[in-house]
């Protein structure tokens, strides 16, 4: 098997969901041991495009098991890699849950479930991550959710039931 590591010191976004995409598919065949997938995807979350990508990848791909089963190696890196991961993680919920109800609204039920498991998948890695920094980014999120939007421009801000989810997921923490 060929050794699969990051060639390049700072990987665009799309090749760091693409590396992602190999390393859980290699971990999910057995081909990589947990301490080796955990080491690559710390070595790969060191980068804004690094950990935009393995987070877009592996919370939204439901055949990416490695945030479900969180391995305890993977769950040590994270917490090095500290408020990056809390943060990505907290913004990933933020935004799904958000979707969760604009799927609701237009009854397209395939896509709400993908947002809620993605949802599902940020609260069960929050609980495993720091809890002082998860309180500290939380609390700062909380305070400034009216200003929020998942929109480019910030041109679309949360509606109030959209706000009322989040903070029932939150809560969930």
């Amino acid at each position: 098997m060929e050794k699969k590591t990051i060639n390049d010191k700072e990987p665009t976004f799309i090749q760091a969901i693409n590396i992602s995409k190999q390393w859980c598919k290699d971990w999910d065949d057995n081909f990589l041991s947990d301490e080796v997938l955990a080491d690559r995807i710390s070595e790969l979350i060191r980068t804004k495009e690094g950990i935009r990508g393995f987070f877009a990848y592996s919370l939204s791909d439901t055949n990416c098991t490695i945030i479900d089963k969180l391995p305890t190696s993977l769950i040590f890196k994270f917490r090095e890699q500290g408020e990056n991961v809390v943060v990505i993680t907290i913004k990933n919920l933020i935004m799904s849950s958000a979707q969760v109800i604009n799927h609701q609204r237009d009854k397209k039920e395939d896509y709400e479930m993908v947002s809620k498991n993605i949802s599902d998948r940020c609260i069960n890695l929050l609980k495993v991550l720091d809890t002082k920094l998860v309180s500290k980014q939380m609390n700062f999120f909380i305070k400034n959710l009216d200003t929020m939007s998942n929109s480019i421009g910030q041109s679309m801000l949360y509606d109030e039931r959209q706000k009322e989810y989040i903070l029932e997921k939150i809560n969930e923490i």
